[in-house]
Parts: C-alpha cells; structure tokens; sequence
C-alpha cells in the first residue's frame, strides 16, 4: 500500500502534470517552496480522491475561488486558520450566485418588508383600500378648499385637515394626560403606536403627515406629563435643581417641537399670479441695494442682473444705498446708469439706510436685494401679480437660495449632497407660515408695497432684525403677506464660520429683542395663528442654554450621582425613546426634503453658546446690542482650524470625556443595581461626543481663494473657431470672469488662442468673445475678454439671472433616510476629532499618527481572518 501511493506521487508524470496545472495556475509569478508543498498536496487530492469538479468549479481552482483572502503560493503562519474560519462559513452561509445580487441582498430584505408589512395589517385588522380612500377624499377636500381661497387663505385655514387634527389631538391629550400606566401597559402602548406609525408612512399624500403628527403629539404630550409628575426627586435638593433645570429644557424643546407641527402642518404652495397684459396698469418699483463695506466686486453682478430684469425701464428705478461713503461706487452707479444714495449719517444701520431712500425716492413698490443677491430676469414677472389683486397685500417674500457653499457645506465637504442650514427654512417654513398669513419679511429678495412701509413709520428701527419685526408691526395693521417658494435670486453665503456665527448672533439677539419689546403674544392685531408662527421663530433663537443642558446633563449622574431623572432605567427607556423616535420619524416624514435627520443637532451645538448670551442679555436688557454687518465675498487664503471659535466645543468635549471616565469606573466598580443608568448615561455622553465631533469639523476651515465663484450648469452654447468652423458645445460651470465647457471631442480647441461663444438668452442668441486658458481630456477653461456695460449684462442676464440655475438645484436633493442621516452625522463626528487631532500641537500630532498607524495596521491584520462571500455558479 505504501509502495503504491509513493509510487503514485513521485510518479514523474504525475510530477509533470502539477507543475504545467501551477504555471497555468500562478502565472509569471514564483512560489514558495512551502506553497508548492502545499500545492501538491491539494493537486494529489484533486487527482486521486476527488471529483474533477465541485459545484461547477474545477477543483484544482477551488483554493482560489473558496479562499479568496489567501495566498497559497506563499503561506503565511495562520493561514490554516484562515481557512479552518472560511470553511465553517462556507458550510453555514449560502453564498452568492451569479447575477442574483440583488435577490440576496435587495429581494430578501423587500421580503421581510412585506412580510412585516403585511403581519401589521392583518393584526391591525385595516383595510387598506378603505384607508387609501378615506385619506384620498380628506386630501381632495382640503385641496378644493385650499385652491379655492388661496387668494386669502381664510377658508383654507379652516378646512376640514386643521378641524380634523384639531379633535383627534385633543381626545388623544385627554387620554394620554389622563390614563397613567405600568410599566407594561407601556410596552404595549408603545408597540401599537409604532405599528400604527410604520404603516401611516408608508402612505402617499399630505394626510399621512397629519396622522404622524398625531401620534408624535400623544407621546410627547405623554412623555412631558410622566416627567413632570414621576420624575423629580422632591427628597433630595439637589437632585431637584438639577432635575427642574433639565425639564425647563426639555419643556422647551416640547413646546418648539408642537409649535413646530402647527407651523408646517399643511404648507400652502402658494402659485404666481399673472400680471394684467395691459403693462400701463403694471406700477413703479424702487430696487434697492444697500452696502455698508462689501468690496465692489460683490455688488456688480446684482447691478448688472437688476439692469437686465424684465420690466419696462421707465417703470423701474435702480439704486445703490452706499453707507460707507465710498467714491468708486458712486462712480460705478454713475457709469452703468443707476442711481445712487449716500447719507450723512449711519445711526440705525441697514435700516436706518432704507429709510433715507425711501424719502428720497417716489416708487409705488420697494424691492431690496443685499449686495451679493442677484436677481433673475423673471423675478418681477413672478412677484408682482399678487400686489394687483389683493390691496392689502404688502409682501411678498422669495427664498433666499446661494450658489455658494456656507461653512458647514464647505468645510465638511458636503455641498448640494445634504441640505444647507437654511434650506428648512425657507423650502417648507416659510410656506407653513404662509398658510396663517404669518410670512414675515427676510431682509433680502423681497417686494414691499411703499404706502403700507410709510403707514408705520418705515423699516422698524427698534431691534437689530429689522426685516421681521417691520412686517410684525404690518401683520398687527391686517396687511397681509405671501411667499413664492420659487427660487428667482441668489447669493452669496458666509465665507468663514465665524461670520456665520456672527450672522446668527445678530438673527439671535434681534429675535429675543422682539420677543421682549413687541412680544406676538401680545397687544392687538394679530391672529391667534400669527402668534403661534412669530412665537415659534422666535423661541427658535432661544436654544442655546437648552441645547448646553443637554450636552452637559448626563454628567449629573456620571460626575455626582445626582438622579436628575428619578426614574428606573427601563422606565425612562420606555418613555424617552418613544418620543424621540416619533418626533424624528414624522419631522423625517415632513421635513426629508429640506433637512435630513440629525443635522439639527449639528448646527444648534455649533451656535449654542455664542447665541445663548446675547439672547440671554436681549430679554432683560433689550436695549443692549448693536448691528453687526455680516462679512461677504471673503477669502481663505489657507486652510486652518479655528481655534478661537471652537474653544466652547473643547471644554464640552472635555467634560463630556470626564464622564464617560467616571461612567467606565462606576459600571466596573459602582453598585450592581445603578448599572442600567450608568449605561444609559453613557449612551447619552457618547452621543453628544459625536455631535460635538461634527461642531469640531465645521471649524476647520477649507482653503477659500476663488473670489468669482463658479457655479455647476449644464447648458447648451455654440462655439465658433477663427476658422469660422461652429460646433456644439455644453458650458458646465461659469463664473463672472470666464467659463469652463466641454465638446464632444476637445481636440476642437487645440490650436486655438481665442474663441466666440454663443450663449442663448430667451430667444436672443448672444455671442462673447473668450481666450483659451487651457484645455483637459473632460473640458476647456476660457476666460471672457474686456466687455462693455452692455455685453456685462447680457452675459449676466445668459448666466447668473437664469432661473432654470437655481430649480435644477432645488431638485437635487434625495429624501432623508434617518438611518443613513444618523450613520453620516457619526461619521461626520469621527472626522472632526481627526481634524482636531491634526491641528494639534507637533507632539499631539506624532502620536496620533503613530496610534492610527498602529490600529490601521492591527485592524488590516484582524480582517485579514473574516470570512468572505464567494461567486458559485448553478449546478
């Protein structure tokens, strides 16, 4: 027997055969003396014991194709190992098969889906049909009565939505303020709300949002009430102070979240009403720019673009409000034909310089665009219908979109991919106020009516937010107002995040000012909805200490044991989760085109503590606080972390890392019965770690030279060579100065010093003449030459005043998934700790980078034994 199997191995054409299968096996490359042992060995097997193929795969490549993570030309020492993990999985996973990657890992989980899907409603014994219909007929009500009365929007008001939701949420207050429940009582309460609501979103049209609302509503109201009545240790001083601190946040918090409900419960989607074709009954408007220190490049584009705007020129008067006195504006204003204003004084600010042009000016409207917005050519064609048909009608406000990339977007690399901070705001606030007639005026790409400006005095002087508080006081005179949610302007956002903190502050500080000298709750006026959307912008600015509390409040227990929720674990679980989940499952739901999930938290820490003072000094001494011009068309010469801005992020960092030291020590060695809330506590600190890691990464700054921000199109254009060849070309992206297109083969532009591009206008082909700057395999740089005032405009009008720019832009982005939402903020606030760490001293840095060398290799090592997924064919 021994004879015959030596006989069979050193058999020289046995030995022949193995090293023509390992050539065609390994190729040019050489193996180890261990790996052809190894080799051979499995080269035996596979002649002489198994089949010649297995699963549709020749056995000799079966190393290769089942153990894809190692090299068996040139073993390692724990390669067995490897192969004894990949084995076992191998045996208890099925693996994938051609082309039904998405039968494993799409199909399957759409099966669960529906399964689950199905189960609930069985359970719930719903009849789909029923419901769809019911919803269906609720919506086409409210839409007729909506479409109806859109001119005043009373009946819309009391449509059959607002009285539906008003009853529900009033029975469903009484019973969950009413009904106390054991803590499984509780279970079962939450378990059939959250069957209830993961079918309700499931559901197309507006009525689902209402239903998801209600159920938010109960837990919340649920929720604050347990607080309020079970949670507050009354035996222990400090416990209550403590606890009595966090529940006036979380009050507030509650009473926003409510608040916020109402305000975006059904948006109005307000359409442009047409002006009259007789342009003699079309009146006069006043555009005005107002400028304080902007350099003069920030302004000319929004000059030229207001030049190009299309209504009749004898009707429409252009002025340049120049508070900085400076000599090269008047020069401009007087070379490109409009007029300009310039006071003695500057007492009042911004408006105190709108209300100098308007007594020197005569026209029946008043548009103002801030220096950096640009009009587009339709803007009036789309405003100013609304004016015509309702007299007392005294705004209409557009959104306020940028075409540059604010400092969250910039810094953390996500422009165009997640929503900016405004774009809540005014993709779906505004349109929720304008539902109660509560729209209130933004400072910028807004039309007044002059003679209701005049009836209260002009533009407020009273607070540093001139814009809100001026149609506060014309809401209280029943003027009405309107928003157009149509992007036909855009601008310039805050280069540096101290600028845009200090934006903020100045929003901030203006807001609590109105709150305490003109409170909406108060004096004559106003509607009762009115009151509730001002209160609701208005509390918005007064998150600051509320959001402090939270990133600090798990340390109470963490630091000092203090039970500033007197509640057992599972209990608090039961009900602080619930309500979290539903408030961010229906605000997701309503809000997923304009904010993603989780974002909120990253932009409120970043400005907490610099808004939490000023608002703070604001309500008890309003006078205090001056207006602070918000810096545009700045440069970053180099990318650095700000240090100075990101000082309250360090010390919350720090404390938040004390607490998580003190938690690790009480669950190894604190008492047995307090780990559920150590835990718990810890899950808190955690969490607030990572959403201060997000405020960290705001604050390393991105390098920021362009001075002409170049903005991403795809249009067609025409260019003609000197040979007076003409070939179709598409502009992907264009600045003030130049433009950067692509050909369908840029060879066109070899040899070429100057060019002709033809841009078309409406129906008007206008051409400009451009240099080659150079030239890539995916496009072509050309840069404008010399142009007159009147190529400027038309260039502007081609470019910039296109308002097509702006909707493809609005459309971008995708629908938040809280998950993915969740999963990107983390990540997000891994990355600010990296920045942070590489921003650090030499020292600090050195270690860092020696610490991840040493993970990224310790992790490469340890995933070098996961198991992998291999591709079988059908058998």
């Amino acid at each position: 027997m021994f004879s015959f199997i030596t006989g069979k191995l050193f058999n020289p054409l046995v030995i022949e055969d193995f090293y023509r299968h390992l050539s065609l096996y390994t190729g040019s490359e050489s193996p180890s003396v261990l790996g052809k042992l190894v080799l051979f060995i499995w080269f035996c097997l596979c002649s002489f014991v198994l089949r010649p193929t297995i699963f549709g795969i020749q056995t000799w490549t079966l190393p290769l194709s089942l153990f894809p993570h190692v090299n068996f030309l040139r073993p390692k020492l724990l390669d067995s190992l490897r192969c004894l993990i990949q084995a076992l999985w191998l045996l208890s996973i099925k693996q994938r098969r051609p082309n039904r990657d998405s039968v494993q890992n799409g199909s399957r989980q759409g099966t669960i889906r529906n399964f689950v899907w199905i189960g609930f409603r069985r359970l719930l014994g719903l009849p789909m049909s029923s419901v769809h219909s019911a919803i269906d007929w609720i919506e086409r009500l409210a839409e007729k009565k909506t479409e109806k009365t859109s001119s005043n929007c009373k009946s819309a008001r009391l449509g059959m939505s607002k009285i539906l939701l008003t009853v529900l949420i009033g029975l469903l207050s009484l019973l969950c303020l009413s009904v106390p429940f054991g803590w499984q009582a509780q279970v079962i309460f939450v378990l059939l709300l959250w069957s209830m609501a993961m079918l309700i979103r499931r559901l197309p049209g507006r009525v689902p949002n209402l239903l998801l609302i209600i159920l938010s509503v109960t837990v919340s109201c649920r929720y604050i009430w347990w607080r309020y009545t079970s949670t507050l240790n009354w035996d222990d001083s400090v416990d209550l102070s403590l606890g009595i601190i966090l529940l006036m946040a979380e009050s507030y918090s509650w009473l926003v979240l409510i608040l916020g409900y109402f305000q975006n419960v059904w948006p109005l989607k307000r359409k442009p009403i047409p002006l009259p074709k007789d342009v003699s009954q079309w009146p006069t408007i006043d555009l005005m720019i107002p400028t304080y220190n902007e350099n003069l490049d920030v302004i000319k584009t929004t000059v030229l673009a207001a030049l190009g705007v299309d209504w009749p020129k004898h009707k429409l008067n252009i002025y340049i409000l120049d508070d900085g006195k400076r000599d090269e504006f008047k020069a401009y204003a007087k070379e490109v034909g409009v007029h300009y204003i310039r006071r003695p004084t500057n007492e009042y600010a911004k408006a105190g310089n709108l209300n100098y042009a308007l007594k020197h000016s005569q026209g029946e409207y008043i548009a103002i665009f801030d220096c950096d917005h640009v009009p587009t050519r339709a803007f009036f064609q789309i405003t100013m219908g609304g004016f015509l048909k309702d007299d007392k009608l005294a705004l209409v406000q557009t959104p306020h979109h940028f075409f540059s990339p604010d400092p969250f977007e910039r810094n953390l690399a996500n422009f165009r991919d997640v929503p900016s901070e405004g774009n809540l705001f005014y993709g779906l606030v505004q349109d929720g106020n304008d539902m109660w007639d509560a729209t209130f005026f933004c400072g910028s790409c807004a039309v007044l009516r002059r003679s209701a400006l005049e009836e209260i005095g002009g533009v407020a002087v009273e607070t540093v937010t001139e814009d809100a508080h001026t149609f506060l006081k014309l809401h209280r005179l029943g003027y009405r107002s309107a928003y157009l949610r149509q992007p036909v302007s855009a601008g310039l956002a805050t280069e540096s995040l101290s600028a845009h903190v200090g934006q903020r502050i100045r929003w901030a500080r203006g807001m609590a000012q109105i709150f305490r000298l003109d409170n909406p709750l108060m004096g004559k006026g106003l509607k009762w909805p009115q009151r509730l959307c001002y209160l609701n912008a208005m509390l918005h600015f007064l998150s600051g200490i509320p959001r402090i509390i939270f990133l600090v409040a798990p340390l109470a227990f963490l630091v000092f044991q203090s039970h500033i929720i007197y509640a057992p674990a599972l209990v608090i679980v039961l009900y602080v989760f619930p309500h979290m989940v539903h408030a961010s499952l229906t605000n997701s739901r309503i809000q997923g085109k304009y904010r993603h999930s989780f974002w909120g938290e990253v932009y409120e820490t970043v400005l907490a503590w610099y808004i939490a003072r000023p608002t703070t000094v604001a309500l008890f001494a309003p006078e205090k606080g001056k207006f602070n011009v918000t810096e545009k068309g700045g440069l970053i010469e180099q990318a650095h972390f700000d240090w100075n801005i990101s000082k309250p992020y360090l010390v919350l960092i720090g404390m938040n890392v004390i607490g998580v030291s003190f938690g690790v020590y009480r669950l190894s060695w604190g008492p047995a019965d307090e780990m559920a809330t150590t835990a718990l506590n810890l899950l808190w600190t955690f969490y607030n770690l990572f959403i201060l890691g997000g405020a960290i990464a705001v604050a390393a700054e991105a390098k920021q030279v362009r001075r002409n921000h170049r903005i991403e199109v795809d249009i067609p254009a025409v260019v003609r060579m000197h040979t007076g060849h003409l070939y179709p070309i598409t502009m992907v992206d264009f600045s003030l100065g130049g433009l950067r297109v692509k050909a369908a083969d840029n060879s066109i532009f070899d040899g070429q010093s100057e060019v002709e591009v033809t841009l078309r206008r409406s129906s008007e082909d206008i051409t400009f003449k451009c240099r080659v700057m150079y030239r890539e395999e995916s496009s072509v740089g050309l840069q404008l030459n010399a142009m007159t005032t009147k190529q400027e405009i038309d260039y502007v009008q081609c470019t910039f005043a296109r308002a097509d720019n702006w909707l493809i832009w609005k459309q971008q982005y995708e629908v938040d998934q809280p998950m993915n939402s969740f999963k990107s903020v983390l990540l997000v606030g891994i990355k600010g700790y990296e920045r942070l760490l590489e921003n650090s001293p030499r020292a600090v840095n050195k270690v860092y980078h020696a610490i991840r060398t040493f993970i990224s290799v310790l992790f490469g090592y340890v995933s070098s034994f996961r198991p992998r997924f291999v591709q079988l064919k059908d058998y």
